[in-house]
């Protein structure tokens, strides 16, 4: 699993909880890999340090995704803030991202 944040949360001055992702993929198919680059370039410029993403590479760990409801790949979990929000994709519609992350 690998994990990127945009800084540490303990700098974070404002007060606002940042967005938590978690995004499934398939290994290096080109469709995760997609999905990893154009994610956090939406991330770093949307949200700038106010997120963290978790990575989570199915074939490695077949027993997270045992527990996520998993029916496509890539898959986009925002956990943080609620409401839960699910896409699936490589990520590449920001005005989609957008309206489906309530960030309009």
């Amino acid at each position: 699993m690998k994990k990127t944040t945009g800084s540490s949360f303990e700098e974070n001055s404002n007060g606002v909880d940042p967005y938590v992702f978690r995004l499934y993929i398939t290994g290096a198919s080109p469709n995760s890999s997609r999905a990893i680059i154009n994610l956090k370039a939406f991330c770093e410029k949307y949200l700038g340090n106010h997120y963290e993403l978790q990575v989570i590479d199915v074939y490695q760990q077949p027993q997270i995704a045992k527990s996520v409801d998993i029916f496509a790949l890539p898959l986009l979990i925002k956990k943080s803030p609620l409401p839960e929000r699910r896409l699936i994709g490589d990520m590449s519609n920001s005005d989609k991202l957008l309206k489906s992350l309530n960030l309009t």
